[in-house]
């Protein structure tokens, strides 16, 4: 998805409705990461790569705050936004971490993915974290201009304001305190919801599987 272009909510909710099934924290095979990020992307994108795992690596002592932040960082210095048509010729195409880092770009939903497995990898409980489809409102104070959009929320409780990790602006905020973005649905591995509310099974997800099997062969153990 472009998120910089209109879309529909029957055309988000095609895209999203589907599942995954994570078993928390993931091992991986460093060795084939980086020979599939060497032969596909070349020295940029095994640098990515690198400056990624040192700093999963560093971050494995570090209390949830602060991993939230470091990762948020990460993804949001490290990538560039872009859109699907012009990085994979595709109008929508849900990258792998490895994919986004070896292109150094990606879309709103690229980097999402790259937050989500990131705080997996470091034990973060999947039920705390949804993937959260909003409208932006783009153009500055007072414009009515608004964006399909995806965001990461991170929920300290599955009542609490969640903390929602952007590539649209630096910081963390509570979505209370993001009155630029308009929920529209959200789904994690066992549901999709609507107006908070569960409304369907994300057993049924064809792109998260679809991505998941890249993954999977690219050297992530899921």
């Amino acid at each position: 998805m472009s998120c910089l272009r209109r879309r529909t909510l029957l055309t988000l909710a095609v895209a999203a409705l589907g599942g995954w099934a994570l078993r928390g924290a993931q091992a991986w095979d460093e060795s084939l990461l980086h020979s599939q990020m060497a032969s596909r992307y070349g020295e940029a994108g095994v640098r990515r790569l690198q400056a990624w795992l040192r700093l999963l690596q560093a971050q494995q002592a570090e209390n949830p705050p602060q991993q939230l932040v470091a990762i948020n960082d990460f993804w949001n210095v490290n990538v560039l936004a872009g859109v699907d048509q012009n990085i994979w010729h595709e109008a929508d195409y849900w990258a792998t971490p490895l994919e986004s880092l070896g292109k150094g770009s990606g879309d709103c939903e690229d980097f999402v993915i790259g937050k989500y497995f990131s705080l997996i990898r470091l034990g973060m409980p999947g039920r705390q974290m949804r993937f959260i489809y909003v409208r932006a409102r783009v153009g500055g104070l007072g414009s009515t201009q608004s964006v399909a959009h995806m965001v990461l929320g991170f929920y300290a409780t599955p009542q609490a304001d969640p903390l929602v990790l952007d590539n649209l602006v630096p910081g963390i905020q509570k979505a209370s305190q993001r009155t630029d973005l308009t929920p529209v649905f959200s789904f994690d591995a066992e549901a999709v919801y609507v107006n908070g509310a569960r409304s369907a099974s994300s057993e049924r997800i064809n792109r998260w599987q679809n991505l998941l099997v890249r993954m999977r062969q690219e050297g992530f153990e899921i």
